[in-house]
């Protein structure tokens, strides 16, 4: 191993699990951990859902208590990285402190985002991202009424579940014409349309935002490119992110939406590393280089980088899977359906627990589960394989997904 100091910028789930996983492959070397929020390195996923109805506390979503990082000499340091000097190999801090590094990993993650409109700034008005958007959800929701949501994605939608179980009256703003289009399929986003409006959750499609509206410095309405006006006292948006490639262009490395890396999830320059929701990597499950922002693949990606640099170089190839919470609907992604051409649905649409898997060309290429765990399993096997199967074959009457990928096992 010839990396003796490695620095990791970024202390969300990839930046932690990279420095984390050196440590369980054996490495001695010094490992720095640089991140700008307060604290011990958190789970996210949980902020949107269980954190925001008081179902957990802050001390469940640390990966690790604070002993863990000094039992496994890991250095922590709050601070923004402003630059990166790659002739001297070194990281330089907002303090002007400067670290310098053998390898370097970036890790900085995305960030919400903002809508361009007036009244984006009043109180009351929040993205949804981190501990403090949380924190500061959490203290509006006992007193909230109406909420507004912008956006209809996993974030916005998972909100809305949780304000509507709370008894607040919810209004979602989505400029497309179903919900969490550009991830799932059209039956799959009927289902979750479906349970919203039963949920007394009013979901407005083909609506975009023209402006926030306050008294006081307070959010008290908003008001649509129609004309209409919501009256809201709490305002989430969830429009999508930005990948934090600025440290990563300003030193001159490749970015693309994002931080290009090869299939070894390493930069234009062989000492630096990038992972997680800040990379475009090239995939064998997509035709072309893509961004994802998931907990799997900050994993998958952190453990492949860590495995390099310990000398068990291997391509980047882990299959993408996701997940999301609303009400009682779980929603679990294998593979990536983009340009999928047909699909076949498992399950009962009207009882919320469906499978609908995505062709493209015949290949079976992704599987959306809503409450049917074991589906989710086995597609994720399925896919990864490559196990033939046609839209034909599933579409079978008595046909069992998972008894599939069982026998297909046994046989492989």
């Amino acid at each position: 191993m010839s990396h003796n100091s490695i620095v990791i910028v970024g202390a969300g789930q990839a930046g932690y699990q990279v420095a984390a996983s050196l440590r369980q492959e054996g490495f001695e070397g010094a490992i720095t951990l640089v991140g700008d929020e307060p604290g011990v390195p958190y789970q996210r996923p949980p902020l949107s859902k269980a954190y925001l109805l008081g179902k957990v506390g802050v001390a469940a979503l640390r990966f690790r208590p604070p002993e863990y990082f000094d039992e496994h000499r890991i250095t922590r340091i709050q601070g923004s990285a402003t630059a990166i000097d790659r002739e001297r190999r070194e990281l330089v801090l907002a303090s002007g402190e400067r670290l310098a590094y053998e390898h370097l990993v970036l890790a900085t993650g995305a960030r919400n985002r903002v809508p361009a409109v007036a009244g984006i700034e009043l109180g009351g008005v929040f993205g949804l991202r981190n501990l403090a958007d949380a924190d500061g959800l959490s203290q509006r929701l006992g007193s909230a009424k109406r909420a507004v949501v912008i956006g209809a994605g996993f974030i916005g939608l998972e909100f809305a579940a949780v304000a509507a179980a709370r008894g607040i009256a919810v209004d979602v703003l989505e400029l497309g014409t179903r919900p969490m289009a550009r991830a799932l399929s059209a039956v799959t986003s009927q289902v979750f349309d479906h349970a919203h409006a039963r949920w007394g959750v009013r979901i407005h499609y083909g609506q975009s935002l023209a402006a926030i509206h306050g008294d006081g410095g307070q959010v008290r309405s908003v008001e649509l490119a129609s004309g209409e006006v919501l009256p809201a006292d709490l305002v989430v948006y969830g429009i999508g992110v930005l990948p934090n490639a600025e440290l990563a262009a300003q030193a001159q490395l490749t970015v693309n939406n994002g931080i290009v890396v090869d299939a070894h999830l390493l930069t234009s320059d062989p000492a630096i590393s990038a992972i997680g929701d800040v990379v475009s990597f090239p995939s064998p499950w997509s035709p072309q280089a893509i961004r994802l922002e998931s907990v799997q693949n900050a994993v998958d990606q952190a453990k492949a980088v860590a495995a390099r640099l310990m000398g068990k170089p291997a391509g980047y190839a882990a299959l993408p899977w996701f997940w999301t919470d609303q009400g009682e609907l779980k929603l679990q992604i294998a593979g990536l359906a983009d340009g999928h051409d047909e699909t076949v649905v498992l399950g009962s649409v009207e009882q919320h627990q469906i499978s609908v898997l995505c062709f493209r060309a015949g290949r079976l290429v992704a599987v959306e589960s809503c409450n049917r765990p074991a589906d989710h399993m086995a597609a994720r096997k399925l896919i990864a394989r490559n196990t033939p199967l046609s839209p034909a074959e599933a579409a079978a009457p008595g046909f069992d997904l998972k008894a599939f990928e069982v026998s297909t096992r046994e046989t492989a």
